[in-house]
């Protein structure tokens, strides 16, 4: 409960946005940069057009032969949800357009280690594919591209991660990030590359009356854009307008329940009603599930999940992944308590005595749940993170995550500049990514990687902040407004839900679900009561009752008995 510095978001002017949207909505959309009606029309005709892309007629031409040909087609996914989600809606778009060969490995992350690599190449070749196509992965596999060229085969790069300055030779690759490449929106996750891929391989057909020759019904793209929404929102890549409105249309496929049966099975396992659904409940409730499999076993099963057409096989697949997400939560709870009693000496130490960033390493914790835990860890001390796990017995796995103000592939790239010899392998994106180093090299990497961040970044940024959309009126906390807000989104990454900060009186507290914390409390001029919740805490160290508090919070509705009343999600609170 350490105090964090308040800060309320600028609101710019020049805002045209229609006076039939409340002034709190407003205020919050004209701080994210939304100043017309324009900035929210999410009609799939205003998408991006797949052509922007550079090598996308190479790539069409490439599959469309493939096809034609009835040749094998191998796709190699990723270990992540994203990753699964790109494997499932290649498989299942290739197959839509006539393709008859389509099958898929995905790499264990214990035994093949991430992308293309040599040793997932040796099990695609068992397969004799003509094309493999990797999805969400493969533009640093530079060893599995040659190697699976020198075996004969082509290989489709299909890839959103930074590329480095050298590049596979493989026979096409598709990155929005590649240099030169025309694509407006840097921001689609590996899904959505795949997603643009089968548009403009669906218009090429179209053009040369494939589909009316084989007698093959027009496919119908939209009705895969659950499985896009869900990687995207996955990956906390930002939710830029075009990933927005492919986010918002797999929102809807999902409430109509004409989303993917496995979809389905994990949104019942979890709990969530089809018709309050959120992109949080993707966040929070879908995506950790999915990435269970990855992290603690074999990703096939999330593929699977994602493939099955039977409701039956996918409620079944559905509970496994359910068991693997408990079992996950646990190995890493352990683990944070493991790091927390390590970085214990910085929890209650002024800001300037934390380091500029932080790097932990245990040879017993599990190298699929690091980057969760670096994830944790960098909420709690605002820094950029490294948490490393055994990998074998001379390297370590590890995986950042960096704060906002800190590209963390472009302090790799400088580190991998300045000590060639510390990193074996590395890639990612700006706010998230892995690398590889020799054991021995850890305290020599610490001590570089802190000196870089330290060069980059200034004391201000890593003031530990919470950033909201200011005070609410009494007459703000209504049903319709946190409705209003709900529907509103898709909320995500650099699109963030809005967040409230007020002084309220805290009337009474009590502990309800063995962790979470019930807040009644009055608002600061004594006119409102309501009713409020800190998820995953306990009212120890907290203000005690008849207290006034400082708090941030997001406006919520509980159900109940099917009565909905207005709920606050506290995030923070503090005394005043």
């Amino acid at each position: 409960m350490s105090n964090k510095k308040i800060i309320h978001r600028k609101i710019p002017g020049n805002i045209n946005l229609p006076d039939t949207i409340h002034p709190v909505l407003r205020r919050i959309y004209a701080s994210r940069n939304i100043k017309t009606s324009k900035d929210l029309d999410y009609s799939l005709s205003s998408l991006i057009p797949f052509d922007k892309l550079s090598g996308i007629n190479d790539a069409v031409n490439l599959l469309r032969g493939m096809i034609e040909e009835n040749r094998r087609i191998l796709i190699v996914a990723d270990f992540d949800a994203d990753g699964a989600t790109s494997c499932a809606l290649a498989i299942r778009g290739l197959t839509t357009m006539g393709a008859k060969d389509v099958i898929y490995v995905v790499p264990n992350r214990f035994e093949h280690g991430y992308g293309l690599s040599p040793e997932i190449v040796n099990v695609a070749l068992e397969y004799d594919p003509d094309l493999i196509v990797t999805v969400d992965n493969g533009i640093s596999s530079i060893q599995g591209v040659e190697y699976a060229r020198k075996n004969g085969v082509k290989v489709l790069i299909t890839d959103h991660h930074l590329p480095s300055d050298k590049l596979p030779n493989a026979d096409v690759i598709i990155n929005p990030q590649l240099l030169g490449d025309k694509f407006p929106s840097k921001n689609l996750a590996g899904v959505g590359v795949i997603f643009y891929i089968l548009l403009a391989l669906r218009a090429k057909l179209k053009e040369e009356n494939w589909f009316e020759k084989n007698n093959i019904d027009y496919p119908n793209l939209a009705n895969f854009l659950d499985l896009v929404a869900l990687g995207t929102i996955a990956d906390l890549v930002p939710l830029d307008k075009n990933n927005r409105t492919m986010v918002t249309h797999g929102l809807r496929l999902m409430k109509k329940n004409k989303s993917k049966v496995g979809i389905n099975a994990l949104l019942n396992q979890s709990g969530r009603k089809l018709s309050t659904l959120t992109s949080t409940d993707l966040s929070f409730a879908i995506a950790p599930r999915l990435n269970a499999a990855g992290r603690l076993t074999d990703m096939s099963l999330g593929i699977e999940c994602l493939l099955t057409d039977s409701e039956e096989s996918a409620v079944e697949i559905a509970k496994k992944l359910d068991r693997l997400n408990i079992e996950r939560r646990q190995i890493q709870n352990d683990m944070q308590e493991q790091a927390l009693v390590e970085l214990e000496k910085y929890s209650h130490s002024a800001s300037e005595e934390i380091p500029n960033s932080i790097c932990v390493y245990n040879e017993d914790w599990h190298q699929g749940v690091v980057g969760i835990l670096a994830s944790k860890i960098k909420e709690k001390f605002n820094r950029p993170v490294v948490v490393f796990a055994s990998e074998n017995e001379n390297t370590l796995k590890g995986s950042a995550r960096s704060i906002s103000e800190l590209h963390i592939k472009d302090v790799f790239d400088e580190v991998a500049r300045l000590s060639p010899e510390l990193l074996l392998t590395y890639g990612g994106h700006a706010m998230a990514a892995g690398l590889t180093i020799e054991k021995k090299q850890f305290d020599n990497f610490s001590s570089t990687f802190d000196k870089v961040v330290s060069k980059n970044i200034s004391s201000e940024k890593l003031e530990n902040k919470y950033i909201t959309d200011g005070e609410l009126s009494d007459d703000d906390f209504t049903v319709p407004l946190a409705l209003a807000i709900q529907n509103s989104g898709p909320w995500g990454q650099s699109f963030p839900e809005p967040t409230f900060a007020g002084q309220f009186e805290i009337l009474d507290k009590r502990i309800v679900g063995g962790n979470h914390l019930k807040l009644k409390l009055q608002s600061s001029n004594n006119n409102m009561k309501l009713d409020a919740i800190a998820f995953n805490t306990t009212d120890k160290n907290w203000p005690s009752k008849s207290e006034q508090i400082l708090t941030t919070y997001r406006l919520g509705i509980n159900e109940y008995q099917g009565n909905s009343k207005l709920q606050l999600f506290i995030e923070h609170i503090e005394p005043v």
